[in-house]
């Protein structure tokens, strides 16, 4: 049976292999309170720019910066973030002009925050870099706000199906209960998708909640953006689970602290779980068996 279920994990994520891969104060983890999403914005008093891109670092504390890139190409342009301890984050940024949004997960200490070219194949040049210090406002500000791999707006249809699920919860664990399950009930796996999948991918969660469905990377920036815009700190969590490349989440609560690794709450405790598992594997029992006690998930990446 742990064979059969380790051949089922490697089929369900297999498509993210050839990825590449807040200011809390005033406002209250309950998600019963009033909250107006934190959204990041290119202020402009600290930006760092050339010809060939532009990093805006107003907002550090708030656990992200923006970047854009300045020249039209048909070649790859990538975001590489290196933190604290030296973890390193690479990320696609696109050629036509936008802002994106990456975050800084490593904590407070110094940033590198550097845009590369594609000279050819695989070669890359470095296009533009900024070093900076950060001390975050807390531990939570870049696990609140939108960014590349969890991207929604205040409009987003996302955001409005989360305040629907959660209308009359009585505390955050209830609410966080509530967006699993509306998850695991609505979203199926697209072995579709996971078989044509392309490097670079990113999950478009009004499009998934209209297609009602995805791969694991869909399924955990789905519950992060539904649950970050109730105020409830979200990590997206890149790693493995055995050998799989695979993502998760992890979400906080005032009442249990940070809930690692993944979470299913059966009615008198969290149990290790994840939203790809619990809606494909008979309702969960028999990813619950295999992922036990969280041994089998190793977080490598946090978004």
């Amino acid at each position: 049976m742990k064979n059969n279920l380790k051949q089922f994990v490697a089929l369900l994520c297999s498509a993210v292999l050839i990825l590449h891969f807040v200011h809390i104060g005033a406002v209250s983890l309950n998600a019963q309170t009033s909250f107006e999403i934190p959204m990041p914005v290119a202020s402009g008093t600290r930006v760092s720019r050339n010809n060939n891109a532009e990093i805006d670092y107003s907002n550090v504390r708030d656990g992200y910066v923006m970047v854009r890139f300045l020249q039209r190409t048909n070649l790859a342009v990538r975001v590489i973030i290196t933190g604290p301890g030296d973890t390193r984050y690479q990320y696609n940024l696109n050629t036509d002009g936008r802002w994106e949004v990456f975050p800084l997960t490593s904590g407070n200490g110094q940033y590198s925050i550097s845009v590369f070219t594609q000279v050819e194949g695989s070669r890359f040049a470095l296009a533009h870099r900024v070093n900076v210090n950060v001390t975050l406002v807390n531990e939570f500000a870049p696990f609140l706000r939108p960014n590349q791999f969890v991207n929604f707006n205040r409009t987003s249809r996302v955001v409005t199906v989360a305040a629907d699920v959660t209308r009359g919860s009585t505390n955050v664990i209830d609410s966080i209960s509530r967006v699993f399950n509306f998850v695991v009930d609505n979203i199926e796996y697209d072995f579709e998708l996971a078989a044509n999948v392309r490097s670079g991918y990113v999950p478009n969660l009004d499009q998934v909640l209209q297609r009602r469905r995805g791969i694991c990377f869909d399924y955990a920036s789905l519950m992060t953006a539904m649950l970050r815009s109730q105020g409830i700190p979200t990590q997206l969590v890149i790693g493995y689970v055995g050998t799989v490349f695979h993502a998760w989440i992890s979400v906080y609560s005032t009442e249990t602290g940070w809930i690692n690794d993944a979470i299913w709450f059966d009615g008198a405790a969290w149990r290790i779980m994840d939203p790809t598992f619990a809606s494909t594997a008979n309702s969960g029992a028999e990813a619950a068996r295999f992922v036990g006690t969280g041994a089998n998930h190793r977080a490598t990446q946090f978004h």
